[in-house]
């Protein structure tokens, strides 16, 4: 199954860390991995591919992504002058899905997708149903006037999950965002060795 359908608290459990991309929910009552001896098993010494692999999860759970899309933007993100771990981010916050739910329209990246998806929002004025879509500096989000009325995103605008971040210029007349400059590698919401899954990739791709 390429898509999480699971329990998403179960999974940032797992990780030892909240993805906000992923659910709004916490780890803070219980901040050791599931199972009958979770609390002894986040005492165990990860191998380092396990390090590997957590920081890759991390990074693909929170942002929503199959493992191909992971390997795709590895891909994209080698051909940057830039270091490719931090590219790689620059990438994945600049996807369409992603921007809607840092903008507040939606109180997750997998909400968000779906807002995107069944063509609630607009890009640069136009309609746009692909969540790939990678934001340049200067574009322009904003929901269409109808589905400003869907509870979610009434409630989420209202009270977003994360603040906005620096990159993105919020219009509260309009409710509409501008990317006003690319992100950079401390604006990702959660803490992750990029280089981790850099490494992680190096003989996979």
């Amino acid at each position: 199954m390429s898509r999480l359908t699971g329990p998403r608290v179960k999974i940032m459990r797992a990780l030892g860390v909240d993805l906000p991309g992923l659910s709004r929910k916490t780890i803070e009552a219980r901040p050791f991995p599931p199972g009958q001896h979770g609390n002894k098993a986040s005492r165990k010494r990860r191998s380092d591919f396990g390090v590997k692999l957590q920081e890759k999860q991390k990074v693909r759970f929170n942002y929503g992504l199959t493992e191909t899309q992971m390997r795709r933007l590895i891909l994209d993100a080698r051909k940057g002058k830039e270091p490719t771990g931090e590219r790689l981010l620059q990438l994945l916050e600049r996807r369409f899905d992603n921007v809607v739910f840092r903008a507040g329209y939606a109180p997750t990246v997998i909400a968000a997708r779906q807002l995107v998806s069944h063509g609630h929002l607009m890009l640069n004025g136009k309609a746009a149903n692909i969540p790939s879509i990678r934001l340049n500096i200067g574009d322009e989000v904003s929901i269409k006037v109808k589905s400003k009325n869907i509870p979610m995103v009434i409630e989420t605008i209202k009270n977003p999950a994360l603040t906005r971040p620096e990159w993105m210029s919020w219009d509260e007349a309009t409710q509409a965002v501008k990317v006003a400059h690319l992100p950079a590698i401390e604006d990702v919401p959660f803490p992750v060795d990029v280089q981790q899954v850099v490494e992680y990739y190096a003989n996979r791709v």
